[in-house]
């Protein structure tokens, strides 16, 4: 059997991809196709050993740009045909309380996540288009599907539980699920492997910090707390997402603002965090503002770092204790000046950054803290492409 593994992350407009081959742990190809439905979409394709293949054409549907993909796969020598893959590999964002493992997806199961879509309506149903395209396109060979909340499902009931009305909790499936657990799982899981350190023997905080940011608390391999909950707008300040803010908002802006239920979503997920402050979402951007003097980047930056502090410390006192606190995903692998001011004057607790590794521009699994600190700050770039295939090759074995 092949141990290659297609894996697919479906947006509402975009769908990403990549070829992985899971015995190496490497990326063959990957690609991004974008602007789906519109007028002119965008596709880049890269293989490893050639330049990026990139077009500009309208791409009607996912199953068109599934089609490009296949397309450029083809041209860089990695067919789809016959028995060259193992599995389909897909990314599906809520798994509800019923998916907390990866899972075959037959049509029983596409009808429990179109379900659970109430709980994530801006991405299962996005996630249900690509897999149904590949489905279509690739129909001999099994499809997997690897939850974002499947590594926070074991989460502690007082974790994991809302303080409102029992029963109105139970009849609509309230409680917190946690996001990005693909991510944190990996990581807290290579943290292990750097430091030479048996999982089961460390307590670790993880902070996922891209345009969607999350933290763990990971005890002894298992997540004890996370900060996104119900929902991926909860916890941490985000690209255009809120994070924590008083509920009491909604019924205010519902009631002040006349605003409607859709505009208050679009308003909390869309136009608040980075953008939301200062006008943009690009941390570089972001940056490049408060260099400049621009005041409100500067005030998005303290609320953004504020919060990530905050998080950092409750985690360290439900742990009873931190071993190591990892930075991973767009931001925190490549901001230093992000690493630094979320762990500054720490040092009575055994935090301590060591300037120039922290500076360092190497793309590696590494840590940043001074050789004697107590606590060791570890960079460590999350691979949630290969966790999936790892994860749907163990599947298609176990079936």
């Amino acid at each position: 059997m092949s141990d290659r593994v297609l894996v697919i992350n479906s947006g509402s407009s975009s769908l990403k991809y990549q070829l992985v081959d899971v015995d190496s742990g490497t990326a063959l190809a990957s690609g991004l196709v974008e602007r789906i439905g519109e007028e002119t979409g965008d596709v880049v394709h890269r293989s490893v050993d050639g330049e990026p293949i990139k077009l500009q054409v309208k791409i009607a549907d996912h199953a068109a740009g599934l089609r490009l993909a296949f397309d450029m796969l083809e041209r860089t020598g990695m067919s789809l045909s016959g028995s060259s893959i193992a599995a389909v590999g897909h990314r599906v964002v809520h798994g509800g309380e019923v998916f907390y493992r990866p899972t075959l997806i037959t049509d029983e199961v596409m009808k429990e996540i179109d379900r659970l879509s109430a709980l994530a309506p801006l991405h299962n149903p996005a996630n249900i288009i690509g897999i149904e395209s590949a489905r279509e396109l690739l129909p001999q060979v099994p499809h997997v599907a690897v939850f974002d909340t499947a590594f926070f499902h074991g989460l502690p009931d007082a974790a994991a539980t809302y303080a409102i009305d029992s029963e109105v909790a139970r009849e609509h499936g309230i409680r917190r699920y946690g996001f990005h657990g693909t991510s944190h799982e990996y990581v807290s899981g290579q943290v292990a492997q750097v430091l030479g350190r048996p999982l089961d023997q460390l307590k670790q905080i993880v902070l996922h910090l891209g345009n969607g940011a999350s933290a763990s608390a990971v005890r002894y391999g298992r997540a004890i707390d996370t900060s996104m909950g119900m929902t991926p707008l909860e916890g941490l300040v985000m690209g255009t997402r809120c994070g924590d803010i008083d509920p009491g908002i909604i019924m205010h802006l519902r009631r002040s603002a006349d605003m409607d239920v859709d505009q208050i979503d679009q308003l909390l997920n869309r136009r608040s965090g980075l953008k939301g402050l200062c006008g943009d979402n690009d941390f570089r951007e972001v940056r490049r503002m408060i260099e400049s003097g621009d005041s409100a980047a500067q005030l998005a930056y303290d609320v953004y770092v504020h919060r990530l502090r905050r998080y950092i410390g409750a985690y360290m006192i439900e742990l009873g204790g931190v071993d190591a606190i990892t930075f991973t995903a767009g931001v925190g692998e490549n901001s230093p000046t992000v690493r630094a001011d979320a762990l500054a004057g720490l040092e009575s607790f055994g935090i301590a950054i060591d300037q120039d590794r922290n500076n360092s521009q190497s793309r590696a699994a590494r840590v940043i803290s001074i050789d004697d600190a107590r606590v060791k700050v570890l960079v460590v770039p999350t691979n949630e492409e290969l966790a999936i295939a790892r994860a749907s090759i163990a599947c298609i074995a176990a079936d």
